[in-house]
């Protein structure tokens, strides 16, 4: 949806990832969205570099989040969310819905 003012459609998929849950890394993403790894990368990188992402690492994880210095952080959260708003809402819960802990052995999905 706004895919043509961030020059891709990895750079919106992973910023509107980071606006529904904070905080993430490449291969969540990736595996969220169902596409390749090396292009999420790749955006989180120079989104990075560009100071609109600020990185840490936990283990051997490095999980990003938005660089709170960022001078035009709440107009870029407005925007995300805005957009967002369009999404079907199946997607909106997709993208919100966090799940970190292990399931139970023998649980069926």
């Amino acid at each position: 949806m706004i895919e043509p003012l961030l020059g891709s459609t990895n750079a919106e998929r992973t910023l509107l990832f980071l606006l529904a849950r904070e905080e993430g890394y490449p291969s969540e993403i990736a595996r969220l969205f169902d596409t390749d790894l090396y292009g999420i990368q790749k955006q989180m990188d120079k989104l990075e570099s560009g100071g609109v992402l600020a990185s840490r690492t936990a283990g051997r994880t490095r999980l990003y989040r938005f660089n709170p210095r960022y001078p035009f952080l709440n107009e870029l959260r407005a925007l995300l969310g805005k957009a967002l708003s369009f999404y079907p809402e199946a997607e909106q819960d997709r993208l919100r819905t966090v799940r970190r802990r292990p399931r139970r052995r023998g649980k069926p999905l």
